[in-house]
């Protein structure tokens, strides 16, 4: 007999429970953040299910105990499902930043629910011992369930935190640090879309303060505040927005240091002042360093230990900003001097500046905003040696991990050809100015500017080379920077540099491997580079062109291979690469255009005469050999011309006799005139001079047909 289904409210709440667990299960996939710990509660409750079920099918007497059971997993349950809800709508780097709350919140419900279960006693249900076994098993591993925030999202929250303890981060950190968000939560790194991202973090954090979240929405604005630093958080016209409403708020005058800002010990403005019990404050090296001698407190002589000491973090504010203050003046004042006729005091003002720009980073987006880059580059132009290279490392320091002055510097008329200008120029400018030119190469949008200056990869092939090793790996550097563009590459191989042509040769496209090849097959080489090309692995690259499908590729391959094999080593190479049986199909095929055909012809016999210094023999089929010669009476003066010039090579190589011997056995006088050909009439039509004559009459003799030509075409 089928037991009677419970009914009423708490059969209700039951099914409600079950429907709430199964809603989980389906939409805990669709949360952005700690989505393992989402998982791993839907498992549990879906193991729960079944037990659920076989209470729903029991008729059970007294259900007082059972309700209060059923009303927390299903409190618990409706709390799981609207934890899913806000983590699949909000903010995603809210969420984010939230993420150990998640964490916590689920590790809570699951303990929740193993509590309410473990209240059941399930040696009196009439189930089966299967199910009493698993849920045995569920309320165990729910008790002792550990949930943790990925390691990932660990260590952004770990940076955070440093970073708001710091206080005073570099905007590279704040750069880094928002690229390391962006990938944990799934948004692209661009930084349309990160300043999107951002802003509809900052939108969440006002809807706190909305709800009278007060103590969130100050953690949160420790956390913007620590964002705001990066560059994609920021547009540059909200930045100097800001900096020049608190620069006009400071006056013109720098402040002299309050006497609380020295340290006892040291007469100096502390940068870490610590705090004694007594309430005097030191500079932390300087009084660990007198406790360390065995002194007393300087200020009280009484004993003192470290652990006695905290940091001092009003007054530690207070010196920042105070210098912060003053530094911000100094900047504003400074730019008058870079005007002067005076070198001495311009390289003053510039080591002045260079030592500003390497305390922090905030003060080198100071020294941009206050428009100073249109100001160094107008003095790369002087006469000064000592100058130039100064202002060249002073932009470099301004460019380091900052895209925003990368572009400011390429935005400036004439900035990179006068930086390009200093690479021709002595070695200690001439390091200054590649380095320079390496860090603005690490921005995109600079890239291409770069290749296009006149002159700019010439030198920086020579400089690749240099005897200097850290100005030549920064040239290589350089190079690889702006070898995305095709036309830059081309640059590069017509200065001596073959790298990237042949990587693009190699593993291009169709449409990129047709215009490295013509570029190979249109070059001025020298000896060397045909050499080095070769030893750089061109030979299988060209190889692989000549079975290409679209005729212009093939010929493109024909004709590199005709400018590479001039060099005899390098044709003899090729001959054992066996290049000699798609070249020879290409001369055979009928549909080969007449200009691949010379280019094939003419190729074969660079191949014939680089045969013809070594025992290598070049045709090694008799067909081939009978088919190349009969194409002399099939084809035009230019391919006629290089096929006979071909054999006459293969007449001198030591492999002459054999040639000979298969053709003979191939060819008669007979079939020879049986082709027309008319050696009387290719003279005027080839223009050969008396000597390529004399060899094809020597050749020709070798069958007695040397009578039937015209005799004064092949004198004795």
């Amino acid at each position: 007999m089928v037991p009677d289904m419970i009914c009423g409210p708490f059969a209700d709440l039951l099914s409600s429970t079950m429907e709430c667990i199964l809603e989980i299960v389906l939409t805990s996939k669709n949360v952005f953040i700690e989505r393992k710990s989402f998982a791993e509660l839907s498992a549990y409750l879906n193991r729960i299910v079944p037990f659920l079920k076989e209470i729903n099918r029991k008729n059970i007497a007294d259900s007082t105990p059972w309700e209060n059971v059923i009303q927390i997993l299903n409190r618990q349950t409706v709390d799981a499902r609207q934890l899913i809800l806000e983590c699949s709508k909000k903010n995603k780097v809210y969420l984010l930043m939230n993420c150990r709350l998640i964490a916590k919140r689920i590790q809570n419900i699951t303990r929740e629910i193993s509590r309410a279960l473990s209240c059941i006693p399930l040696a009196s249900l009439d189930i089966s011992s299967g199910i009493k076994e698993e849920i045995v098993q569920v309320i165990d591993s729910m008790r002792t369930a550990e949930f943790k925030t990925a390691i990932a999202e660990e260590e952004i929250l770990e940076k955070i935190d440093s970073g708001i303890h710091q206080r005073n981060v570099d905007r590279s950190y704040a750069n880094k640090l928002l690229v390391s968000i962006a990938e944990a939560i799934g948004v692209s790194t661009e930084s349309s879309a990160l300043r999107r991202e951002f802003e509809e973090f900052k939108d969440e954090i006002n809807n706190a303060r909305l709800r009278k979240d007060q103590a969130e929405a100050l953690q949160m604005d420790q956390i913007i505040a620590l964002l705001e630093r990066a560059d994609a958080a920021t547009s540059r016209q909200e930045k100097e927005k800001k900096y020049f409403i608190k620069r006009k708020s400071l006056g013109n005058q720098p402040l002299e240091p309050l006497l609380s800002f020295y340290c006892p010990i040291t007469r100096e403005v502390m940068t870490d002042p610590v705090e004694t019990p007594s309430g005097h404050t030191f500079e932390r090296c300087a009084i660990e360093k007198w406790l360390a001698e065995g002194n007393l407190c300087p200020m009280t002589s009484t004993p003192l230990n470290n652990t006695m000491m905290r940091p001092n973090k009003t007054l530690r504010q207070s010196i920042e900003e105070w210098k912060d203050r003053n530094t911000m003046i100094t900047i504003a004042n400074m730019k008058l001097k870079l005007s002067s006729a005076e070198e001495e005091e311009v390289l003053n003002c510039l080591e002045q500046l260079m030592d500003i720009c390497e305390q922090r980073e905030i003060h080198r987006e100071w020294v941009i905003m206050e428009d100073y880059i249109p100001i160094l580059i107008k003095l790369l132009d002087l006469k000064s040696r000592d100058i130039r290279n100064l202002v060249l490392e002073v932009l470099c320091v301004l460019a380091k991990d900052d895209n925003d002055a990368k572009e400011r510097i390429a935005e400036v008329d004439s900035a990179l050809e006068s930086i390009v200008r200093s690479l021709g120029r002595r070695i200690g400018e001439r390091k200054s100015a590649v380095a320079l030119l390496l860090e603005l190469s690490n921005c995109k949008s600079v890239q291409e500017s770069i290749g296009k200056v006149q002159g700019c990869i010439l030198l920086l092939v020579t400089m690749s080379s240099c005897d200097d090793n850290k100005a030549a790996k920064d040239a290589r550097d350089v190079l690889e920077n702006i070898s995305f563009s095709d036309d830059n590459v081309i640059l590069m191989a017509q200065a001596n540099y073959f790298k990237y042509l042949l990587q693009r040769l190699s593993s291009g496209s169709s449409d990129v491997k047709l215009l490295m090849a013509k570029t190979l097959g249109e070059m001025e080489l020298t000896d060397h580079n045909k050499s080095s090309l070769f030893e750089e692995g061109v030979l299988d690259s060209l190889l692989s062109l000549l079975s290409h499908g679209e005729v212009e590729v093939k010929q493109a391959g024909v004709k590199a291979l005709l400018n590479l094999s001039s060099l005899p080593r390098n044709g003899q190479e090729m001959i054992r690469k066996g290049v000699m049986r798609p070249l020879l199909d290409m001369l055979y095929r009928h549909t080969a255009s007449q200009s691949l055909r010379e280019l094939v012809a003419a190729t074969i016999t660079k191949l014939a005469f680089s045969a013809s210094s070594e025992a290598l023999s070049l045709l090694d089929a008799d067909d081939d050999i009978y088919e190349l010669f009969s194409l002399v009476n099939l084809n035009g003066p230019a391919v006629q011309q290089s096929i006979l010039q071909a054999f006459c090579a293969m007449c001198k190589s030591p492999s002459a006799a054999n040639v000979k011997t298969k053709l003979a056995q191939r060819i008669s006088a007979t079939r020879f005139y049986s082709r027309k050909i008319e050696l009387g009439s290719l003279d005027d039509s080839l223009h050969l001079n008396g000597m390529v004559w004399s060899e094809i009459g020597q050749f020709l003799q070798t069958w007695g047909l040397h009578h039937n030509a015209k005799a004064d075409h092949f004198p004795n």
